[in-house]
């Protein structure tokens, strides 16, 4: 940890955000079918995130510096950071679509499309992530797309211990969220602040994105909550259609995507040529 309090002694009271992979190599133990997701899982346990995640709270008390936990994966250390939050206004904590819609129980065989790190764990767990995100322990959730080709996630062999680590989720978080929130009381405004207006103030576009707004970028997705779409290759718009979510049913469609007043996306046509600008703050 000497490189990153070293971090946070430079960046001391300079309002950029340290953000933190929270998981600390541990000797464990990899033996057992490489196949079997639950080997993989073994092989990262909570303890990986919960030490990494304790190191970051006591050096974030000691410097004036925005700390950002990036894809939280275990519920377990929603205590410590509930405790950590109380006098720390500058930690905040993400957590992603896959921790939220997936578990481990439901992973097959040789299934490596669901492979990531910190790993998805079992559905007590994704429950209790919903109740933090509910009680603002959480602070956002976020793709964390992380794509890849077929040959580096090694669908043939299915060796979980050896495949790339990473979901690919752009296209569908919106979806994937409303879905599995509308079985767990979330609104239309959590959407709005858990996926847009806080993760703008984070990065420190909230001047300009993350609400509908007199002199905001006029970015919106224009969708209908009611429609479902069923997710298979032939309308995956990423280049690699590597996805744990291949067969599912989501509610939620998006119809229209505008980016500073500029249609970027229509249901059924090809996207134009790429209109993204670089964002400073």
């Amino acid at each position: 940890m000497n490189d990153v309090e070293r971090a946070l002694q430079i960046l001391e009271g300079s309002n950029t955000v340290l953000a933190f992979h929270a998981e600390f190599e541990e000797n464990t133990n990899t033996s057992g079918d490489c196949n079997c997701y639950q080997t993989f899982l073994t092989s990262r346990p909570e303890s990986m995130e919960i030490n990494a995640i304790k190191s970051v709270i006591e050096l974030s008390r000691q410097y004036n510096v925005r700390t950002h936990i990036v894809h939280l994966s275990t519920a377990s250390a929603l205590p410590l950071l509930k405790e950590a939050k109380l006098s720390n206004p500058n930690l905040s904590v993400e957590t992603c679509y896959h921790y939220l819609t997936l578990n481990s129980e439901n992973i097959p065989l040789n299934a490596t499309q669901f492979k990531c790190c910190p790993p998805i764990r079992d559905s007590n767990n994704m429950d209790n992530l919903w109740d933090g995100l509910r009680n603002n322990i959480i602070d956002m959730v976020v793709s964390d797309h992380s794509p890849c080709t077929p040959e580096l996630k090694l669908l043939n062999e299915g060796d979980f211990l050896k495949a790339w680590g990473g979901i690919s989720s752009l296209q569908f978080g919106l979806s994937l969220f409303w879905t599995e929130g509308l079985t767990r009381e979330i609104s239309i405004l959590d959407v709005k602040n858990k996926l847009c207006q806080i993760p703008a103030k984070l990065v420190g576009l909230h001047t300009r994105k993350g609400k509908i707004a007199k002199n905001y970028d006029a970015d919106f997705v224009i969708w209908n909550p009611n429609a479902t779409i069923y997710i298979n290759e032939s309308i995956i718009q990423h280049k690699n259609k590597v996805t744990p979510y291949l067969g599912k049913l989501l509610r939620g469609k998006v119809l229209k995507t505008i980016i500073r007043g500029e249609i970027v996306y229509e249901e059924n046509k090809s996207f134009s040529a790429p209109t993204g600008k670089l964002l400073i703050n």
